[in-house]
């Protein structure tokens, strides 16, 4: 390990706190741009997290584009070819069509999807490095940030840098030394308990709905179904840790009685995680010298399981007005993200609320699937990769 007292004199183009999917995406991104960049993370390498798994197109589309996909079916990611909705006792089933070389999406787990986008960060030469912990931001005298000061076993070091990015989270450390304010927050949110299951017998994506209540199967690695159930909040704060179980066992024979037949007869590999629920919401994103980005700009409820996807979309949106250069590509980022995310949010809200018939979420859904394409026809423009033009601001 570098010793900090080697780093004092160290400048880079962008420091980026957290080194998740959006941290990673964002700096391979900038790394491919020839920007010097510094990842930085408290965390072990390959630590699993919350997460829903699920790949939207969108994202998919940017794997691909960035030369990954190969890397996350060689994981064992299994191909999802269908997405079936199931309002009480009737069906839909979507089947997933090519298109822009995608035929099928994917639900990595984040121990397998996070270690590829670090391992393509570094190949494009970003520097890695876990066990350091962002605590500190270096302004000039305009209050500008001109870098951070960086945490490794007990002590301290300040790194110089044009911009610094919080990708670290919906606790995001750098948003709160920034005091970037809530723009929007989400009237609803719902809580969710999963585990992972062998032997559950259904191929694809299946989501459950019934008032009050939802449930779900993602394919994923390692021969396992993620299988989550998702109520509201109060729901689950009124068993307690310790009736999670019961009530995961519960609201999966409430909503279809035939996947919980499934589960019970499957094998589970380790315990349920509990996921309480936090609304979502709009962060200020961009200041003088430093940007948020994945869930410590936006965050929304993950029930639509759009979370990762949300994550690289708004990676390339901030990697895209980084190589552009300037205060106003900045603030051209935020906007750009705001515009498209505004109606997933809106749809995700409703859904989130449980204050609907089935009638009415086969309604969402459709409305759902309108924004996810809108997402898409954006993503599709970014067909060629963008020319630097550092720095972002002159230095002083």
């Amino acid at each position: 390990m570098i010793r900090p007292t080697d780093e004092r004199l160290s400048h880079y183009d962008v420091v980026i706190a957290g080194a998740r999917c959006a941290g990673a995406a964002t700096a391979l991104l900038l790394a491919r741009e020839g920007l010097r960049v510094l990842v930085i993370d408290p965390m072990r390498p390959g630590s699993d997290t919350l997460s829903t798994h699920a790949l939207m197109r969108g994202a998919v589309l940017q794997l691909h584009r960035w030369g990954l996909l190969d890397r996350i079916r060689t994981a064992g990611t299994p191909r999802i070819r269908t997405t079936t909705f199931h309002y009480g006792d009737e069906s839909v089933e979507v089947r997933i069509k090519a298109r822009e070389g995608v035929d099928a999406l994917y639900a990595p787990r984040r121990t397998v999807l996070d270690p590829i986008l670090l391992d393509a960060a570094r190949d494009a030469g970003a520097e890695v490095r876990f066990g350091h912990s962002l605590v500190g931001l270096v302004p000039d005298r305009t209050g500008r940030v001109r870098g951070a000061r960086i945490n490794v076993d007990g002590t301290e070091y300040p790194v110089s840098a044009d911009l610094v990015v919080g990708a670290d989270g919906r606790h995001s450390r750098v948003a709160r030394l920034v005091d970037a304010p809530i723009d929007q927050a989400a009237s609803h949110t719902t809580a969710s308990i999963y585990g992972y299951h062998r032997d559950v017998g259904l191929e694809g994506f299946h989501w459950f709905y019934r008032v009050g209540a939802s449930v779900g199967t993602i394919q994923t690695n390692f021969e396992a179904t993620c299988v989550f159930a998702s109520v509201p909040p109060e729901r689950l704060a009124a068993v307690g840790g310790a009736g999670i179980e019961g009530l995961y066992r519960t609201v999966l024979a409430e909503v279809s009685p035939t996947l919980a037949g499934r589960v019970a007869g499957s094998t589970r590999s380790g315990g349920l995680r509990a996921f309480a629920g936090t609304r979502g919401y709009f962060r200020r994103s961009v200041g003088p010298g430093w940007a948020l980005v994945g869930d410590a700009g936006y965050f929304k409820d993950p029930l639509t399981a759009h979370g990762i996807t949300d994550a690289l979309r708004d990676a390339e949106l901030l990697a895209r007005a980084v190589a552009t250069g300037g205060d106003g590509a900045m603030r051209d980022y935020q906007d750009t993200r705001n515009e498209v995310a505004r109606g997933l949010f809106a749809v995700t809200d409703r859904i989130a609320s449980f204050q609907w018939d089935l009638e009415e979420a086969r309604a969402l859904h459709q409305a759902l699937s309108r924004e996810m394409n809108a997402e898409l026809e954006l993503l599709e423009r970014f067909d060629t990769p963008c020319r630097a033009t550092w720095p972002l601001a002159e230095r002083p």
